[in-house]
């Protein structure tokens, strides 16, 4: 997931929270002894269990003690132990209900399958470009085509409840092992394509990786690298381009499929009729900020009731009505991708069109003109980049078309914000807004490939007011997500009817929130219940523990509040709270979204101050990106440009600014803190000293993670140096780096 889709697990959870082009998008990633000797003594037996039949290995189930009860713990009349499992072939008890959503029959993935293939057999599930042409696949054959995956991973040796990695950009072949690893009883694993040698291999030997799914020959040399130390691995399926090199059991995608073309159905089908929904099925991996990634457990229920749940809250259509349709460009590693793309599609019969793999790199912006989705998923880096490109087009306009943009924008913002407050139940729209959607909105929508996208969402890492104005004001209202990879993907969800600005909505049927242990403000944990909530994290009791209670509530390590009409809105994370050596507890997010809104010039800000006298901030500049690399350039971006000049700077180049080159620009930055710190609550969150780095925080740079969400700890370490020079010696305001003094 502000929201947030935070998918962030407790500690370093895998956020949906909140919570661009070329030309549109520019460039975007304590255990008891007795419950430890549990844990190693069933993980020991792991391989003589496996050889067992599968009736034995299906009335296996979970042994570890419960956990320890929080001081003023959560309470329901249930027992933790029956919630949770860390052992691969564990199997918990479902949060049901006796009525409404809660109490819906729960489902295999199989079972949610051919449901669909039933209903929507004939219908398109999936479209990809060769070349200049679209293609697709019918339900039928998808279904198919991924039973006939199953096969061949059985036939190369996958054993039941091991993984099948997948290590590549988004693609017809990632959705068919991933749901053929699942049919053959395995767990999908998705590995980052970001991830160095060393990451894949402690993925891949967390989850017993028996095959592993490589896009091209760059992902295939990671695996190379470390295939001695992966005892488990018996097979590597390359999808995409020749290969360079035959090797022992490396196998083509026609070869791999080929294997299992005239398998016989019968040990699939003995498979798949013994596998229950509340068992593990696909394993989502943290990404791993402070410490090793987490296997996040989830079972067939969390996926096919979360799919259930959420298609019905967002009013998804059915396909025999009206066909939804969705592109596939983020990360199918993180659940968020997987719940939009695979599983809610399925449910309502929609059609999941994948985007080039240079989407975030630029050609997002063509493939949303080509297929115009229905719906539209984007991390705000994606919101971001769309809005720097319009600002830059809008401000090359004549001055007439300025001036009707401008107030179009005025007229849109506030009939939403009118809107909003009704709770989407405006009964006429002014006919100024009638015009303006006539002369701008319908123009821009269309030029964005939205013009058929009746719900645009956000989440994956914070996104500021200003962003959420900006498009507001063009009629295109994004609803913020906020869930985590241990919540199967969304817990609230922002509606037509039901949102607030910076708010990420309400919960979703079926599920509870609570707040634990409020302050005096209404501050607190926030707290999830429900069918969504995941098995438990492969292996780990302990990190398992610290993250459900003793009565099986999800702690997300996030902090938030409800409003007077339980609108959840996120205040902080736990973990990323500063704390000043005064003792003044800071959450650093909108203390750093007040900043950016304050000076556009700056694209990212990260507060410092945990343990110091007094808070500092890392500012970077907004610059070009590399299409290719996706590492920030030294060269400003258009809006950047144009801002430079706006303040009398003829400033090209982040270099030509940083480390207190231009005084003029950095004036305008005080400026900008200035008025941040006047609306400070107290003098111990206001930003003392700041510096601009050279460059711009990037996901190749190790800055941000998958889903552009800033690994603080990692900016710790890398900026060590710049963040001891602003404690070295006594607050001065005529340092180089902040060379003019606070107002």
């Amino acid at each position: 997931m502000s929201v947030h889709i935070m998918m962030e697990p407790p500690g370093d959870a895998g956020l949906l929270q909140s919570c661009g082009t070329a030309d549109s998008l520019a460039s975007l990633e304590d255990v008891t002894a007795e419950s430890t000797a549990n844990e190693s003594s069933e993980e020991d037996s792991a391989c003589a269990r496996e050889e067992q039949s599968s009736a034995k290995v299906e009335q296996s189930t979970h042994t570890e003690s419960g956990a320890t009860a929080r001081p003023n713990s959560l309470s329901l009349p249930v027992k933790a132990t029956e919630f949770w499992t860390t052992h691969r072939n564990g199997e918990v008890k479902l949060r049901m209900g006796e009525s409404g959503p809660e109490a819906k029959p729960p489902l295999t993935v199989n079972q949610m399958f051919t449901s669909a293939v039933e209903r929507f057999g004939n219908y398109n599930a999936l479209g990809w470009k060769e070349g200049e042409q679209w293609k697709t696949m019918t339900y039928k054959d998808y279904y198919k085509t991924c039973r006939t995956a199953a096969k061949g991973f059985l036939k190369l040796g996958l054993k039941q409840y091991h993984g099948v990695g997948i290590l590549g950009f988004n693609s017809v072949e990632w959705f068919i092992a991933d749901i053929g690893a699942i049919l053959a009883g395995g767990f999908a694993v998705g590995i980052y394509t970001t991830n160095s040698p060393e990451a894949c291999q402690y993925v891949a030997e967390n989850c017993q990786a028996n095959i592993l799914v490589v896009e091209n020959h760059k992902q295939l040399q990671k695996i190379l690298q470390v295939q001695d130390r992966l005892p488990h691995l018996k097979a590597i399926i390359q999808y995409k381009d020749e290969l360079k090199e035959k090797k022992p059991n490396l196998y083509t995608w026609a070869e791999f499929m080929e294997l299992g073309r005239d398998e016989p159905d019968a040990q699939l089908d003995d498979i798949i009729s013994s596998q229950k929904p509340n068992q593990c099925c696909t394993l989502i991996y943290t990404s791993g900020t402070t410490g090793h990634p987490k296997g996040v457990m989830l079972s067939h229920d969390n996926l096919t009731w979360t799919a259930f749940v959420t298609g019905e809250d967002v009013s998804m259509t059915d396909a025999d009505k009206l066909q939804e349709v969705i592109v596939s460009y983020l990360p199918l590693s993180h659940i968020a991708a997987q719940m939009i793309d695979i599983w809610l599609p399925m449910k309502a019969g929609g059609v999941t069109y994948f985007a080039e793999p240079d989407a975030l790199k630029g050609s997002l912006a063509n493939t949303l003109r080509e297929i115009r989705p229905t719906a539209f998923m984007g991390v705000p880096r994606v919101w971001e980049k769309m809005q720097e490109k319009m600002k830059s087009i809008g401000a090359k306009s004549s001055t007439v078309r300025r001036k009707v943009a401008s107030w179009a924008k005025d007229v849109g913002l506030q009939t939403n914000l009118n809107k909003m407050e009704l709770n989407g139940n405006l009964s006429r729209k002014p006919l100024n807004f009638r015009l303006a959607k006539c002369l701008v909105f319908r123009k821009v929508r269309k030029a964005l490939g939205l013009d058929r996208c009746t719900r645009c969402y956000t989440g994956a890492a914070p996104i500021t007011k200003d962003t959420l104005e900006f498009f507001l004001s063009l009629d295109i209202p994004l609803f913020e997500l906020y869930g985590m990879s241990e919540s199967s993907g969304p817990h609230t969800i922002s509606l037509p009817d039901a949102f607030r600005l910076i708010s990420c909505g309400k919960v979703i049927p079926g599920c509870k929130t609570k707040i634990f242990n409020p302050d005096a403000d209404g501050n607190g944990e926030i707290c999830f219940w429900g069918r969504h909530v995941f098995m438990g994290y492969l292996n780990m009791p302990d990190k398992t523990e610290e993250a459900l209670d003793a009565d099986g509530w999800l702690h997300s390590g996030d902090l938030g509040k409800h409003d007077q009409d339980d609108f959840l809105f996120i205040t902080g994370r736990i973990k990323e709270l500063i704390i000043t050596a005064g003792g003044e507890n800071i959450p650093p997010v909108p203390i750093e979204d007040a900043v950016k809104e304050a000076v556009p010039l700056v694209s990212n800000a990260m507060l410092i101050g945990d343990k110091r006298k007094f808070l500092s901030m890392l500012l970077t500049i907004k610059c070009e990106v590399n299409n290719e690399t996706g590492a920030p350039e030294d060269e400003l971006t258009t809006e950047a440009l144009d801002l430079c000049r706006n303040l009398g700077s003829n400033a090209t180049r982040v270099s030509e600014i940083a480390g207190g080159r231009d005084r003029v620009v950095y004036a305008a930055i005080q400026d900008g803190i200035n008025r941040v710190n006047e609306k400070a609550t107290s003098n111990a969150q206001r930003i003392q000293k700041w510096t601009i780095l050279e460059k711009d925080f990037s996901i190749p740079g190790g800055e941000l993670g998958p889903t552009m969400k800033l690994k603080r700890p990692e900016v710790m370490k890398m900026y060590k140096d710049q963040i001891e020079n602003f404690y070295k010696e006594v607050l001065t305001p005529t340092t180089p780096d902040n060379p003019l003094p606070s107002k």
